[in-house]
């Protein structure tokens, strides 16, 4: 029997979903993206993350509101409004970009465990691939779901690392509103990798299909079919996608502020890796700066993994007609958790092959953001559609805001290519 679930009214269930979303997109890989912004270009890239708050709260709340009114994830009701095959390409891109998301937050935790202990690097990646994995597949998601809320917190240490560096306020603020940005492909690159790695794919399945899931334990079904919920529901959605996001784009704002404060005032400004930004931090910053920056690597790497995979495995199995769910027992769900198992290997293997996860990992999140365009538009067909969501189409000015987003990132996609 499982165990009584908190109302939906409380605090802790008005943030979940969308709370574990927006921190999950700061992983590793995010962190190395936005280091390497901050590095590269300074203060003059912190405008990405502001500007792209309002899109990924729309495009969030947009995914959200989909799996709650219908009851299904993301891919099921792609494959209701485009070509089959489509849907099958945009999810094995899907596949691949996490996978190869998965590989570099994994190496970025081993590494960031060896740059603390001195040693070790290959095997902490291992463990806490595997401890990821045994945790998705033997612990139900009402449970391990608090584990990840908790895991949350390790984004503040980013806070913390601001208050150990000097920060120009007034340059930060001009930064911001008036940046000078070459028109350069890439300045371009750099501009779709902070909007493919903030505005990701494997968010849009996530958080559509934590929904269902939360639905699903609380003993609800679909606002199609109760839609007297659809007020409180709505309104819970909207509250914590907000939260969520805002404090995915703070911790971004920070880690891009702290870098640009030190690694870029250095003439530091080529950073491949977040382990490389850590490093690259102690002599400038100190031993503070450098472990909480580490350990922050670790602690959203352990909240990323899951997210990662199971995106995946949620998009794959709701296109194959699968059993899904990570409440499901593993005997019950064997094809659901067979794509997690085999995302989480081929991540992990990655360790083991002479490749450049430098450059897998920037073209991983290049990849997304391009990815995300025909996601992005499939999307706001559904929510616009009331044969599928009936009197829940989304309002006039939550479609401006989601078309608004899909074409700045077509812009931006565009842009990289053109120049």
């Amino acid at each position: 029997m499982s165990e009584p679930k908190a109302p939906r009214t409380s605090w802790s269930r008005r943030l979940g979903p969308g709370l574990i979303t927006g921190a999950a997109d700061d992983d590793p890989s995010g962190i190395a993206t936005y280091s390497q912004a901050g590095a590269q270009f300074g203060v003059n890239m912190l405008w990405t993350v502001v500007l792209s708050y309002p899109l990924m709260v729309s495009i969030q709340a947009i995914c959200a509101r989909i799996g709650r009114v219908t009851g299904e994830g993301l891919a099921a009701n792609m494959a209701r409004v485009m070509p089959r095959p489509l849907v099958h390409v945009i999810v094995f891109l899907l596949f691949v970009a996490n996978t190869v998301n998965i590989g570099a937050d994994i190496v970025a935790m081993g590494a960031a465990a060896r740059l603390m202990l001195g040693w070790g690097e290959a095997l902490f990646a291992a463990l806490f691939a595997v401890g990821s994995l045994l945790l998705q597949v033997f612990v139900p998601y009402h449970r391990y779901v608090h584990v990840l809320k908790w895991l949350t917190l390790a984004l503040f240490a980013y806070v913390g690392v601001l208050f150990a560096v000097q920060i120009d306020w007034r340059a930060v603020v001009l930064g911001t509103v008036w940046p000078q940005i070459p028109w350069t492909q890439e300045a371009f690159k750099i501009i779709v990798a902070v909007f493919g790695t903030t505005i990701s794919p494997y968010l849009f399945f996530w958080q559509a299909a934590e929904e269902v899931e939360d639905e699903t334990l609380a003993g609800t079904s679909s606002l199609l079919d109760h839609p007297d919920d659809a007020p409180g529901e709505l309104r819970r959605i909207g509250i914590d996608t907000c939260f969520g996001m805002a404090f995915s784009n703070l911790i971004a704002f920070f880690i891009l502020l702290t870098t640009a404060m030190t690694l870029n005032k250095a003439g530091i400004t080529d950073i491949g890796t977040s382990a490389q930004a850590a490093e690259a931090l102690r002599p400038i910053a100190g031993d503070f700066a450098f472990l909480l920056f580490s350990l922050g690597i670790i602690g959203t790497g352990l909240l990323a993994l899951p997210v990662l995979a199971g995106s995946a495995a949620y998009a794959i199995a709701e296109l194959r007609g699968w059993r899904i769910g990570l409440e499901q027992r593993p005997e019950n769900a064997r094809a659901f958790y067979g794509v997690i198992a085999l995302a989480m290997a081929m991540g992990l293997f990655m360790l083991f092959l002479p490749i450049d996860p430098i450059k897998a990992l920037f073209w991983s999140a290049v990849l997304n953001g391009v990815t995300a365009v025909p996601l992005m538009v499939a999307t706001m067909i559904v929510v616009s559609s009331r044969a599928h969501l009936g009197g829940f189409v989304a309002s006039p000015g939550l479609k401006f805001m989601g078309w608004l987003g899909t074409a700045v990132m077509t812009a931006a996609a565009v842009a990289m290519f053109a120049l």
